[in-house]
């Protein structure tokens, strides 16, 4: 018995040991692969060689562990990003804890990034999940300076009369958060932070009878006057890695005038106003808010949804077409191509690896371009809207539909570009901008409401002689007027979306709701998108958007062709069936490389080092090139044969019982009334 029981032992010890090794084996990295792609990054920062060919043999062989067959699940792969949040000023002890706690519930579940194209919208292969680092609030020179910055502020603003809100020029505040970012930044290039930073001020208020405020954001100052609305928010979005929010500012309220998603109301119903209650809310309830802000923000700066797919090319040009009418009569204010071409080149902040971007300018005289003349005229379409003078009124309006004005200019580009004088050039991703400045008095807006519009292919904007119209947003109670000459930054926002598929502020894919919603939470100060804005430069979400957006869809599409590979190693009958002893050990090889740098490749892009992500992904090319022509040239090694079976044996033994059981039952059939007469009884 004690004999068994030895045996039973030192067998069960031998199989821990030996799933020890194994588990072991398989999670340990590999010595030496880090440190050697490192190198190559440096040497050939564009992966224009196969890093493959030049491993050393020690490495190679630890490739090929573990030996098992490839899996397309060897690819769920999902991006942690990181938010550092700041409590600035007065918060409860506990709010730190409820944060993460909420936070942490809200992101157990990864979500997929999502393609939001009108007609194709899908999830990416790739999810994320929130990071967060929560600084509690202590006090601090960084509370007192904003508090005494807006104190100062408050007592030297006269009241307006136009808006129960103060106006605080934005940079008064931002000026001093810049620089506590900037200090704590050990980054020497602060826009090039590996962390995001949100900065959530809770300033105590600044004299005993506080006044409401709001921040203002035109560089030409100034408050609103009877014909241009200047709308005022209660938060900013830097150039450089931070944003911050003032939740004692406002509260605000803007969106639809009338009817519509994503208007921000006025009230405690939204969690920027959450510290304008009427009623005072508990620590907890005021927590489960600004987790609410928070993971709102998170969506729409730090993971936004891609427009359109955006796949890597060197050379990126713009081509301004400007469809004018007579010389004599034209405006250049409104349109000044310069300080579009610097909205985007003012640091090369959204250009990858040695990407070039490319501005050049060409003009059509409207009456020589038949073309340009029936494009309006097939896009011209009516609306009818009714309004109240003396009685109802229905007034007749025109709008030009921009699906068919796409239309006609997709059909008729070459020869637009003949008459634009359009050289061939060998350009890699080319998006013309068409605008057409009409001579028309009335107003004519593209699809009833947009100046600009952006097509995965080109960007259409409109204008006329016609300065301005009421749109139909409000903001703080007054309704934003649009000023329709100026197409600096519709056109901006629209080549964001046509060039690098940046989604604009208040689109954003809910996978609660299954679809995209609209949110305008988001789209005041450092946007060129959404009619609340006047600032034509970009923030950080839509620089780090522009170049993440090129990297999602490459890493996109690396792991759909990968999984498609692998399908086919198993339609031909697996890989032991597919490939030979050689072939078998250079594909695992090449895999685990392959995953290897993808897994590299979302680290860099976790750290938001673009750069280091792109040659990752441009890297892993080569394997899974090498891994589809390793299984190519299998498959067509495979020779279809033919085996002809022949024809069974007579089944004899079967038959002869078969053929003994028959006469059996005839016999005894045949004899039944002798077997089984009934015996009558004898008198």
């Amino acid at each position: 018995m004690s004999s068994t029981s030895a045996t039973t032992l030192s067998v069960l010890a031998f199989l821990l040991l030996f799933l020890l090794t194994t588990t072991t084996a398989a999670a340990a990295p590999i010595i030496g692969l880090d440190s050697f792609l490192t190198q190559q990054s440096r040497i050939d920062p564009q992966a224009s060689n196969d890093s493959f060919l030049s491993l050393p043999s020690s490495i190679k062989k630890s490739l090929s562990l573990p030996t098992s067959t490839p899996s397309p699940s060897d690819l769920s792969l999902s991006l942690p990003i990181s938010l550092s949040l700041h409590l600035v000023g007065d918060f409860p002890s506990d709010t730190p804890s409820h944060l993460s706690s909420f936070l942490s519930a809200a992101s157990a579940t990864p979500t997929h990034f999502h393609l939001i194209t009108p007609f194709d919208s899908h999830p990416l292969s790739l999810s994320h999940t929130l990071h967060l680092h929560v600084t509690p609030s202590t006090p601090s020179t960084l509370a007192s300076q904003l508090s005494q910055a807006l104190s100062s502020h408050l007592l030297s603003t006269p009241s307006s009369l136009r808006s129960p809100l103060l106006p605080v020029p934005h940079s008064s505040i931002d000026q001093i958060i810049q620089r506590h970012f900037r200090a704590s930044n050990p980054n020497p290039n602060p826009s090039q932070s590996n962390t995001v930073h949100l900065y959530l001020l809770n300033l105590p208020d600044p004299n005993p009878n506080p006044k409401p405020y709001a921040y203002t954001y035109s560089q030409s100052g100034g408050d609103s006057s009877p014909a241009v609305t200047k709308c005022s928010g209660t938060f900013f979005t830097s150039s450089d890695r931070y944003l911050w929010i003032d939740l004692r500012a406002g509260p605000v309220d803007y969106g639809p005038a009338i009817s519509g998603d994503g208007v921000i109301p006025r009230g405690e119903f939204h969690p920027l106003a959450a510290l304008h209650s009427r009623r005072p809310k508990s620590d907890k309830a005021f927590a489960a808010d600004l987790a609410s802000l928070v993971w709102s923000a998170y969506h729409a700066f730090l993971a936004p949804s891609l427009r359109i797919p955006v796949p890597f090319e060197n050379s990126l040009a713009v081509q301004f077409i400007h469809i004018h009418g007579d010389d004599n009569n034209r405006d250049p204010n409104g349109l000044d191509w310069k300080l579009i071409e610097k909205s985007f080149t003012v640091d090369d902040g959204l250009l990858l690896g040695d990407q070039s971007l490319s501005f050049r300018n060409y003009e059509i005289n409207y009456s020589e371009c038949a073309i340009c003349s029936f494009a309006i005229a097939r896009a011209v379409n009516s609306y009818t809207s009714r309004f109240l003078f003396d009685n109802y009124t229905l007034i007749v309006s025109e709008y030009l539909d921009s699906k068919r004005l796409h239309q006609v200019l997709s059909d008729s580009g070459d020869e637009l570009r003949k008459l634009a004088g359009v050289a061939e050039e060998d350009f890699g991703r080319v998006v013309p901008v068409y605008v057409f400045d009409l001579d028309h008095t009335s107003l004519l807006l593209l699809d009833r409401y947009h100046q600009s519009v952006a097509f995965k292919d080109m960007v259409i904007a409109v204008r006329t002689r016609n300065a301005q119209t009421v749109s139909d947003f409000s903001c703080n109670g007054r309704h934003v007027f649009a000023q329709t000459r100026e197409l600096e930054r519709p056109i901006v926002g629209s080549i964001l979306q046509s060039m690098w598929g940046v989604s604009p502020t208040h689109l954003r894919w809910s996978p609660q709701h299954n679809g995209t919603l609209v949110d305008y939470t988001w789209s005041m100060g450092q946007t060129p998108f959404g009619p609340f804005s006047e600032m034509l430069t970009l923030s950080f979400a839509q620089k780090d958007a522009a170049r993440r957006n090129v990297l999602l869809t490459s890493l996109n599409y690396s792991v759909s062709s990968a999984a498609d590979v692998l399908r086919s190693v198993e339609t031909h009958g697996g890989a032991k069936n597919l490939l030979r002893q050689r072939q078998r050990a250079e594909l695992v090889q090449r895999w685990n490389l392959f995953k290897h740098k993808m897994n590299k490749a979302v680290s860099a892009l976790s750290h938001l080092d673009f750069e280091m992500a792109l040659f990752y992904l441009r890297s892993s090319d080569h394997d899974l090139y090498a891994i589809h022509s390793i299984v190519y040239h299998a498959s067509q090694e495979i020779e279809a044969s033919l085996v002809c079976f022949g024809d069974p044996p007579f089944p004899w033994a079967k038959v002869s019982v078969s053929a003994m059981a028959f006469l059996a039952l005839s016999y005894v059939y045949a004899r039944r009334d002798k077997l089984f007469r009934n015996k009558r009884k004898q008198f």
